[in-house]
């Protein structure tokens, strides 16, 4: 039954209030509500959705949150359906104290876009205490000689409510003597006055005890009981009389503690006991007693507890004076408190956002309210930040701030920032904080990998074994994470001609190359390719860099005889006049190698001869000469093996055999000589058959030349019959006959008399014999020697 009627009692207040709030909000920005105190948690108070006549959803989509100055979290909100809940039960004497209306401020914040409503929750207050006397006894001296309609103040009881519930009336026990009237000064508080009705007789009742009750607007009404003890005394006729009814004063919140406040002083005309006066607080709270003393003797007042402008502004206390016959006459003090700055600006932080991408501008970084509990210019605030931060502060509603990027930010300059945030007030001396917040960046994908050079030159071994490392490409991103994983590739190649994916791979994590299958120099020198480097951001970005490789060179040639011929059906035989001169020039050995530096550089040499001593072979040029005169006792026939080999390591080399046979003179007809053992062929090589054909090619018209030429001197000899007759037209031939000039080591011209020897069957391979013209060879000699 009970628990109904408190029910009933709470709608009714809540109503109340209502109507009383009303026409106050009626014209406010600010979102009101009320909720009555002792509300259970989880009490229903708005829909903050339908207030602001936004959609279901929009709250949570837009960020929204509740942010308030109390520790605590009072209200908590539903971004989902947005109900705005209580999160505790709420005590208004223990929030406001007596301060009415009571009025907790909070924010709604909406963080996308930003956006801050200003609102305030009403607590009401419910009758949930009992007027409450301090003191539990009462005691009144009063002389008998008091005048009917005399008034006698009482202490007053205290109660924690407000408004209707406050303390409202006072009533005593029945009696004869005494009634009681409630003095009520409008907006003071209320306290009873004792009125005698008729005159005391001590003789008759010297000393009664009455019931004091005090009792409240509430509904039910609560009450609290006090005794007054009453002793009637002898006649006393002169009440003491404060010189001010008031005293005003004003006291620096920083006022030290027992330092005099002021001095109050009353009179009294009677004498001895009844002219002495005594001090005393009268109707002083608990906060009061605690906050100031007084010196019962002097009237003085001092400050014994701390003052604190933004707790308390004002401090109305009553003194009694009382004199020795249980008269009293009583005053106000009214000490004001001074505000003094004694509060630094402090910072509310109610959002900060980090990470933040390093290329959004305009981005709302922090959100935050800078509060200082001073007054008047002690409470004006200022805030500022460094000025080299690409940061900048914008002002909002109620010292709220929003902290935003001024320009783009890079990550690879920055990767966090240290804003300090600077809060000063107006007061003096002037308080300053500082609080600072960290920032960090988040990396985007807006650098492209880069190589640390733009071509590279690699150098590689022909006859490389396959899936061989010739080098590594490196390229280095800027960004961070994903953004900065880098991964290699070869790029298509503009040549067609080259096979790009058959020579080279490249290891696509860390871009090293390698070499798939083996290059021959004489095949492939040089080739460049592009490579990418791609990272792996959103969108991706990449870069190429050139690289070239080229292929050295490896002795892997052996040298190749160009002349004489080594795979002809016979041997190669030159002819040597007995009367040549020691330098005469037997013959040229021409070869060529693949190989190319040093590996080419040829030299040659004799290896083996007949008679050791007789030839010599130059080992730059290859010409075979003659190193002393010939005799008769030299042997007709001479076989030489030459040895070609080039300057490589290790070197490779090849020979060559030459056949020498000695004549009397180039008209004197000889015998071939016996067929000797062949050396192997050479191998068919196309580049050997291509030099062929041309050195044929070249010479048909020498050889047939030097025939004719041969055969018109042979027939006019008298051992032309020996040979089966000659019959040829003379005919006269030019000094030089055929010019061979540099291909390969032969570096001078010859002239030679050719001379094709039947019954040897051979038909397609020719001899050099003798130099035509002497002077020539003569001329050769002295040059070279020179």
């Amino acid at each position: 039954m009970e628990a109904r009627l408190d029910r009933a009692m709470q709608k009714r207040q809540v109503l109340f209030f209502c109507v009383f709030l009303g026409a106050s909000w009626a014209g406010s920005n600010k979102l009101q509500y009320l909720v009555a105190e002792e509300a259970e948690r989880g009490t229903f108070v708005a829909n903050l959705a339908k207030d602001l006549e936004l959609e279901l959803g929009e709250l949570s989509a837009r960020g929204a949150r509740i942010v308030s100055d109390q520790n605590t979290r009072v209200l908590v909100l539903s971004p989902l359906t947005g109900d705005l809940i209580l999160n505790e039960k709420l005590d208004r004497e223990e929030l406001c104290g007596p301060t009415e209306p009571c009025v907790l401020t909070f924010q709604l914040l909406l963080e996308n876009p930003f956006q801050i409503h200003l609102a305030a929750l009403h607590v009401g207050d419910i009758n949930d205490n009992s007027p409450v006397f301090l003191d539990k006894e009462i005691s009144l001296k009063i002389s008998e000689s008091t005048t009917p309609g005399t008034t006698f103040l009482l202490e007053r009881a205290q109660d924690s409510d407000v408004g209707t519930n406050s303390l409202s009336n006072y009533t005593i026990s029945p009696n004869a003597y005494f009634h009681i009237h409630v003095h009520d000064g409008g907006e003071g508080p209320v306290f009873p006055e004792l009125v005698l009705d008729q005159t005391l007789d001590r003789e008759e009742l010297a000393e009664f005890t009455l019931t004091l009750t005090a009792l409240d607007g509430g509904s039910p009404p609560r009450s609290g009981t006090a005794l007054v003890r009453i002793l009637v005394l002898d006649i006393n006729d002169n009440s003491p009389e404060f010189v001010q009814s008031l005293y005003k004063v004003q006291s620096h919140e920083n006022t030290p503690i027992g330092s005099f406040v002021v001095a109050v002083s009353a009179r009294d005309l009677d004498t001895g006991s009844y002219g002495q006066i005594a001090y005393a607080f009268f109707y002083a709270t608990e906060r009061i007693l605690q906050t100031f003393q007084i010196n019962s003797t002097t009237g003085k007042i001092y400050l014994k507890g701390e003052l604190n402008y933004e707790a308390i502004q004002s401090y109305s206390v009553t003194i009694q004076a009382k004199d020795g016959g249980g008269l009293s006459g009583k005053c106000t003090v009214v000490v004001q408190v001074m505000d003094v700055n004694d509060n630094p600006p402090e910072l509310l932080l109610s959002s900060l956002t980090s990470p933040i991408a390093e290329n959004k501008p305009e981005t709302v970084v922090a959100v935050f309210r800078i509060r200082d509990r001073d007054s008047g210019n002690n409470g004006k605030t200022m805030c500022s930040i460094p000025h080299d931060l690409p940061f900048v502060l914008k002002p909002s509603v109620e010292n709220f701030y929003t902290l935003v990027t001024e320009m783009p930010l890079d990550r690879e300059l920055h990767t966090e920032y240290n804003i300090t945030i600077t809060a000063t007030d107006l007061g003096t001396p002037r308080l300053t904080t500082q609080h600072t917040i960290t920032v960090q960046v988040s990396d985007v994908n807006d650098n492209a990998p880069a190589f640390t050079q733009t071509s590279y030159t690699l150098f590689v071994q022909e006859n490389n074994s396959p899936a061989l490392h010739i080098g590594t490409i490196s390229a280095t991103d800027s960004d961070s994470g994903s953004n900065a994983r880098i991964t290699y590739s070869l790029l298509p190649s503009h040549d067609p001609q080259l096979a790009l994916d058959s020579l080279i791979s490249i290891n696509a994590d860390n871009g090293q190359l390698f070499a798939l299958r083996a290059l021959d120099y004489e095949a492939l020198q040089t080739f460049e390719f592009r490579v990418g480097a791609t990272d792996q951001g959103s969108p991706a970005l990449s870069s190429q860099a050139l690289v070239r490789v080229l292929v050295l060179d490896a002795n892997d040639n052996a040298p190749f005889v160009l002349y004489p011929l080594q795979n002809a059906s016979a041997p190669c035989t030159e002819l040597l006049p007995r009367a040549a001169e020691p330098g005469y020039l037997v013959s040229k050995v021409v070869a060529v190698d693949r190989d190319t530096g040093q590996n080419s550089w040829l030299s040659f040499q004799l290896f083996k001869a007949t008679e050791p001593g007789l030839f010599s072979v130059w080992a730059h040029n290859g010409e075979v000469r003659t190193s002393r005169l010939l005799s008769e006792r030299d042997a007709p026939k001479h076989r030489l093996l030459l040895l070609v080999k080039d300057n490589g390591d290790p070197p490779r080399s090849a020979s060559v055999t030459l056949h020498v046979l000695l004549v009397d003179g180039f008209s004197q007809p000889y015998l071939p000589l016996p067929e000797m053992g062949r050396e192997p062929a050479q191998g068919d090589d196309a580049l050997t058959l291509y030099l062929v054909i041309a050195l044929a090619s070249v010479s048909s018209l020498f050889l047939l030349s030097m025939l004719l030429f041969v055969g018109v001197r042979l027939c006019r000899r008298a051992r032309a019959a020996s040979l089966g007759g000659c019959s040829v037209p003379e005919v006269h031939f030019p000094g030089h006959l055929v010019d061979v000039s540099g291909a390969g080591t032969l570096s001078q011209s010859y002239q030679y008399e050719v001379c094709l020897a039947e019954g040897s069957g051979i038909t397609s391979e020719f001899n050099f014999l003798k130099p035509i013209a002497p002077n020539f060879l003569t001329e050769s000699i002295g040059r070279e020697a020179e």
